[in-house]
């Protein structure tokens, strides 16, 4: 029997999503974002939430229309301005929202420990600038290295190409970015995806995001 909830929409996905969350957002911009879970989020109409993603949002979609909306309290995120960062920029300079910018690897890393169960790492990335203001440092091997805790989410958004009925993910191509790391560093991940099969029909060596991680999958077919 399978462990994963398979949804039939996405508002049953985004059900129990509760206001002040920590929601961890796949992407890196459009490629890979869940936009119709996000979508779904608007709808469901939790507010206050903690966002961590890549991105600040791009145009009026996605999490653009999250931030658009006023649901999110605060951005961690590595690359928070870009052409068409609008809503973002706006939101900040009305001082609407916080943000607090984190080295793209450092991000993934943060989220990665989490997952592994590591309470802190060292890392040289962002010593020296205003990103390493305040942390604990160290010298390694003749290098300073700044102390780094772990991003753990309430609830995960991310988005795949295929899912059996257990639960386990295969990505397609870029659009794999940080969603795997986002699914174990999560108290519940919550995937869309293109399909939905049965299980035994994924070649096990695809597999990259394994069914433990997931919490419900629905498919939304491109």
């Amino acid at each position: 029997m399978s462990i994963t909830e398979i949804c039939a929409d996405t508002a049953e996905a985004v059900a129990g999503i509760t206001d002040g969350s920590t929601v961890l957002v796949g992407g890196f911009g459009m490629a890979g974002m869940p936009v119709a879970l996000i979508d779904a989020l608007i709808d469901q109409g939790a507010s206050d939430l903690t966002v961590v993603s890549n991105n600040a949002g791009n145009g009026d979609t996605g999490l653009s229309a999250l931030l658009a909306k006023r649901r999110v309290r605060k951005v961690i995120c590595s690359f928070p301005r870009q052409s068409d960062s609008w809503v973002f920029d706006g939101l900040y300079r009305d001082g609407a929202i916080e943000l607090e910018v984190v080295p793209q690897g450092t991000l993934a890393e943060r989220m990665r420990a989490a997952g592994a169960g590591i309470g802190a790492f060292f890392c040289p990335t962002g010593v020296g600038t205003l990103l390493a203001e305040g942390k604990e440092t160290r010298e390694i091997d003749g290098r300073t290295h700044v102390l780094e805790y772990p991003i753990r989410g309430d609830v995960a958004l991310i988005r795949a190409h295929t899912a059996d009925r257990m639960g386990n993910l295969v990505y397609r191509k870029t659009a794999r970015n940080f969603g795997p790391v986002m699914a174990t560093a999560a108290a519940r991940t919550i995937v869309e995806v293109t399909d939905i099969v049965e299980t035994g029909s994924l070649d096990p060596e695809s597999v990259v995001t394994p069914s433990i991680y997931v919490d419900r999958i629905v498919e939304v077919p491109r």
